[in-house]
């Protein structure tokens, strides 16, 4: 039997961890932003430099998506995710993320293509909006070859946002139509299980009229590499 002073010794090691990570992000994010201002004060002729400092860069920044994943779904798993929603403007919104990865994207010299009209405006959580964009983005730029579209519409009652490259397209098992369940998803497959993850509870978490979010994952589309599309009604 545990008496009452060693339950006050014991750690909660799930909040410790939560709140390491928390630390963690917090660095990485200051990481990040140093490392792009060393990347834009560096002249022209270092261009071998240049590109290491951006593939730092570009590894920092999916480290800190990873964290904020899994931040996020400790959160969720203690029912403590918090959903704000708020009218939002869909082209400002994806501008902000290709904005956070134009340094990557111009080393790589890959073409973001934007089809979103100005005035397309949301009721949604824009910073969770923003994660999963993000992370998806992040992998069509590691995987592209030269042009990714980033598109956003109205499709019935539906917000549709949908990322598209021109690499070599998704792998069967990773697959996902819009009616996959949280089963599903095999977070065990590491960084990518754990964003398909990440990207479904998001989506699902954005609930109108008894209808919840989707995500789903093709290939083909206007690019010919892989499509990824998530409906927020």
């Amino acid at each position: 039997m545990t008496s009452a002073n060693e339950q006050d010794n014991q750690i909660d090691f799930s909040t410790v961890l939560a709140a390491a990570v928390h630390d963690m992000k917090n660095s990485l994010n200051l990481l990040v932003q140093s490392v792009e201002q060393i990347a834009s004060s560096l002249p022209d002729d270092m261009q071998e430099t240049k590109q290491q400092i951006v593939d730092l860069h570009y590894e920092a920044s999916r480290m800190n998506t990873g964290l904020v994943q899994i931040l996020s779904l400790y959160r969720a798993n203690r029912n403590s995710l918090p959903v704000l929603i708020d009218q939002s403007f869909v082209n400002d919104l994806i501008d902000d993320i290709i904005s956070a990865n134009q340094l990557y994207a111009s080393q790589k010299h890959i073409d973001i293509e934007v089809d979103c009209c100005e005035d397309l405006a949301w009721y949604l959580d824009a910073d969770l909006v923003y994660l999963l964009v993000n992370d998806v983005l992040i992998n069509a730029l590691r995987y592209g070859t030269s042009r990714i579209k980033v598109s956003a519409l109205q499709d019935d009652e539906n917000l549709v946002i949908k990322v598209e490259d021109d690499g070599n397209g998704y792998p069967d098992f990773m697959l996902v139509k819009d009616d996959a369940k949280p089963s599903d998803f095999n977070v065990t497959q590491g960084r990518t299980g754990l964003g398909l993850y990440f990207a479904h509870l998001i989506a699902s978490a954005h609930v109108r009229n008894g209808k919840h979010g989707k995500i789903s994952l093709s290939n083909g589309g206007s690019l010919g590499g892989s499509v990824f599309e998530v409906k927020i009604p």
